[in-house]
């Protein structure tokens, strides 16, 4: 066992002995090779079944990396461009002037198209087609490509369709056969996770929620552009634990494993066991920032490349550019850095109002690198 594999999973039994967490995973990839694989705690409270490395986590936006991940992949291969108008695949999406819209603005979070029309239920969003229609005929917020908000669930209908549009492929079937299984991780990394797959998820459960945090949310004005982008449900653990929106394909948020999707993340930085996902060039440009301002959706700074925020949390945001990924409502992340060639993933079952979990193992992590 490595020095840096002791220090984790010591933390993460620590984080469930406390009653922090119920039950989470680690995995850490560095230069190509895993490094951390650690898990504590439990998948299932109701059954006691033992969270393992080889248990899916729902685990919200960070399937915003993943979705991004197939993009790249299909660019990498030429099947479209960043630059490629959306109404070239999907004729449908230029109405009330976003026919300029890019994929690069779908990427970058500057697409406009962040909000979603009131008393939309759960059971809408499972419907793909529906989704896609309501998104393509949506007035935008911005035109396209000059103001940043975080599209929190129509992000992944829109990359979604343009993949299915240039492939003829629903995105759940593009992430197996071109980036989770060549990867050898087809049964760990999910959009729609198939039905008998699903008993091995583990279940979520809402943390109560900070009293501070509860009263600012009573005072939310009701036009908050927060109170716009999706049904109230999609950030509960009830959300993340139904079968029609496991079984569904709505790629704003993912189904994991820590080790997946860093293993995916590694193979965006390098070759992974003969298998490296986009070029050097590509990289460098999916990393990059491709649009910065304050988000029109949160009111504060944000930076995004073409698909992951850039910077590592918003804390130290500023200081670590050379880190991007996507976290997730509950406190999972992922990330890469490409200063040191790390990867890191954490999922986790009990749903908090912030980053903390994460926070503090990433920063064991980046000292033990940093000493290393």
């Amino acid at each position: 066992m490595t020095d840096m594999q002791k220090q984790v999973q010591e933390a993460v039994d620590r984080l469930v002995e406390s009653g922090t967490e119920r039950g989470l995973q680690v995995a850490v990839y560095r230069k190509g090779e895993p490094v951390v694989d650690a898990v504590a705690g439990v998948a299932d409270p109701a059954t006691g079944r033992p969270v393992t490395s080889e248990t899916p986590f729902f685990s919200f936006s960070i399937g915003k990396g993943v979705a991004s991940t197939v993009a790249h992949v299909l660019v990498e291969r030429g099947v479209f461009g960043y630059d490629t108008r959306i109404v070239e695949l999907w004729p449908e999406f230029g109405a009330y002037g976003k026919e300029g819209a890019t994929v690069r603005h779908a990427l970058s979070q500057s697409v406009g198209v962040p909000g979603l029309p009131s008393g939309l239920k759960v059971e809408d969003l499972c419907d793909w087609d529906k989704m896609c229609t309501i998104i393509a005929d949506a007035e935008p917020w911005w035109e396209p490509g000059t103001k940043i908000g975080y599209h929190a669930v129509t992000f992944g209908y829109v990359v979604g369709e343009i993949v299915r549009r240039a492939t003829g492929k629903p995105i759940s079937q593009v992430l197996r056969e071109e980036v989770a299984g060549p990867l050898g991780v087809a049964d760990e990394l999910f959009f729609a996770v198939p039905k008998p797959e699903q008993g091995r998820l583990a279940r979520l459960e809402d943390a109560p929620i900070p009293p501070e945090m509860a009263a600012a949310m009573a005072e939310m004005p009701e036009d908050s552009p927060i109170l716009k982008v999706g049904p109230a449900e999609c950030t509960t653990a009830a959300y993340g634990n139904r079968a029609d929106v496991l079984s569904a394909n709505i790629p704003a948020g993912g189904t994991v494993t820590a080790r997946a999707v860093a293993r995916m993340y590694a193979a965006l930085l390098v070759e992974v066991d003969g298998i490296r996902l986009i070029s050097p060039e590509r990289l460098r440009e999916v990393s990059a920032v491709a649009m910065t301002g304050i988000d029109e959706i949160f009111g504060f700074p944000t930076s995004w490349g073409l698909g992951y925020s850039i910077g590592q949390f918003l804390s130290n945001a500023h200081e670590t550019r050379h880190v991007f990924g996507v976290g997730g409502v509950g406190g999972s992340h992922a990330y890469a850095d490409t200063a040191t060639g790390t990867t890191f993933a954490l999922t986790k079952n009990r749903l908090t109002t912030g980053f903390e979990t994460a926070e503090q193992v990433a920063g064991i992590i980046t000292k033990a690198v940093a000493d290393s």
